[in-house]
């Protein structure tokens, strides 16, 4: 098994490219299922994750050929119903995107219950809600999810209980190609649910709203392909900000859309960093003492909780006590016993961490206990001094393509290793 091997205590100097984001491209690439055509997708970053959803749509019956690093064309003309490889589909939670896709274009879809990081409680009930309401089936055990209904989809209202990112873009396809018109009240507001209406708008569907608590889906009889550019990953562009700060280093993250990473800006700024913004670029540049600050998640346009982990770090090196509130996800730190582990002071109070800073983390043996945790391991370590071993890496590769190559290029020394060489 693979391992991280990092060297802590060098700044972060240069120039960093965000790549695709990840979680704007898994229901697109589903979605193509709905669309039945040719579609060719660019800027699809290159993490497992990716690989995992094109191979789930190639097993489904899909003619996939790779243009580029970056570019795909995905032909879901022969597409199959009920011809999801159970699993490929349970090695990743954004595998439930074929539920809306399948039951929009075939009337009937069954997958395995969704896999993927391990955050607490996450259920689908949401989607299920809003298939119901077009006019669907829903039967979910232990095996998975089946939706099927005996006449096309209709229209319909939705109110959403939870501003739930996946159960809005689900509802989103299914809805796309329903008779009638669609209204999905307290949607999800990310950035990658206006990327997913973009996408089918660039299809031929007839969506409006995205990007707002009421998206309104005006159903269309059929699809068409195209051409469709994924936007930059705001996670990945948030994780390499933190981690310039947290390395007292210098670092320009390029290709990124600066008004996505607002709220990562202003707590960065908040605890003395400073942070230019271009464009389409951000500089982040520190070298003096971290503020303390309280930060609370939330769902868009508030903090993102995918960026708790990264950012617990910086503030296990701020002065004085901060305090972290999770309000998302259910089991968002469990990765705080590895900072422990590095000398940080947390205690986890029910969805309260409270940190009080240190003036450095030391080296250790630690896990990435899930994505985002990794990502956060990884800052830790380069922040360190002596020398890290990050294991259960396969979490990072999920999400942050060629890692250990972008922070090799700005100074970092950081190293893949095996068992045998660690």
């Amino acid at each position: 098994m693979e391992k991280l091997r990092i060297s802590g205590g060098r700044p972060l100097l240069g120039t960093i490219n965000i790549g695709g984001m990840k979680n704007a491209a898994l229901p697109i690439i589903f979605a193509t299922v709905l669309v039945n055509d040719i579609c060719v997708l660019e800027n699809l970053p290159d993490v497992s994750d990716i690989k995992t959803a094109l191979e789930i749509v190639r097993l489904m019956g899909a003619e996939i050929k790779q243009i580029d690093n970056y570019t795909y064309s995905i032909d879901t003309r022969s597409v199959r119903s009920n011809s999801v490889p159970l699993d490929l589909a349970r090695k990743m939670r954004g595998s439930y995107y074929v539920l809306g896709a399948e039951l929009g274009r075939f009337g009937r879809a069954f997958t395995s219950l969704p896999g993927g990081c391990n955050l607490g409680a996450r259920p689908i009930d949401q989607h299920i809600k809003g298939f119901e309401a077009l006019g669907a089936t829903v039967n979910c055990n232990d095996q998975g999810v089946s939706c099927y209904t005996e006449s096309p989809l209709v229209g319909a209202s939705i109110y959403m209980d939870v501003a739930s990112v996946g159960a809005t873009a689900n509802i989103m396809i299914a809805a796309a190609t329903a008779k009638g018109k669609t209204v999905i009240d307290n949607a999800a507001r990310e950035p990658h649910i206006v990327d997913l209406a973009n996408f089918l708008n660039s299809c031929g569907a007839n969506i409006s709203g995205a990007g707002t608590e009421v998206i309104k889906i005006h159903g269309v009889e059929k699809l068409h392909g195209g051409n469709y550019a994924i936007i930059p990953d705001m996670i990945e562009a948030g994780t390499y900000m933190i981690a310039a700060a947290a390395t007292k280093g210098d670092l320009t993250i390029s290709n990124v859309i600066p008004r996505h990473l607002e709220t990562t800006t202003r707590k960065l700024v908040e605890m003395g960093v400073n942070v230019e913004e271009g464009d389409d670029y951000v500089r982040v540049r520190f070298d003096g003492k971290l503020k303390k600050v309280r930060i609370k998640t939330d769902f868009y346009p508030g903090f993102p909780t995918d960026m708790n982990p990264q950012f617990c770090v910086l503030l296990c090196l701020a002065e004085g006590h901060s305090v972290l509130t999770e309000s998302v996800m259910d089991s968002r730190f469990k990765y705080t016993d590895e900072l422990v582990r590095m000398g940080a002071k947390i205690s986890v109070q029910g969805r309260d961490a409270h940190i009080d800073g240190v003036a450095s983390l030391n080296s250790a043996n630690v896990r990435a206990v899930d994505l985002r945790a990794g990502a956060a391991m990884v800052i830790a370590a380069l922040s360190a001094n002596g020398k890290t071993i990050i294991e259960d890496i396969h979490h990072i590769e999920r999400g942050y393509e060629d890692l250990v190559g972008k922070l090799r290029a700005v100074g970092a020394d950081i190293k893949k290793i095996s068992d045998t060489n660690a």
